[in-house]
């Protein structure tokens, strides 16, 4: 996910996707944990990414003056 997509979201969708996000992070800990393996291990840093990306978009919003 890009800064451009995630700027033209609105705060509703980006705290939508947020949570979906974090859960999807969660499901995939947990599986990891669990002695499981998962498909692609570079999924995780994306999401940790576009976790960053969108708290950091968030932020920026109530900055705005």
């Amino acid at each position: 996910m890009k800064m451009e997509d995630i700027r033209k979201m609105s705060r509703d969708e980006k705290i939508k996707k947020l949570t979906e996000l974090e859960n999807e992070l969660l499901r995939i800990r947990t599986l990891v944990r669990s002695g499981g393996a998962i498909e692609n291990p570079g999924m995780v840093k994306a999401i940790r990414k576009d976790i960053a990306r969108l708290k950091l978009a968030l932020g920026e919003e109530d900055f705005k003056v």
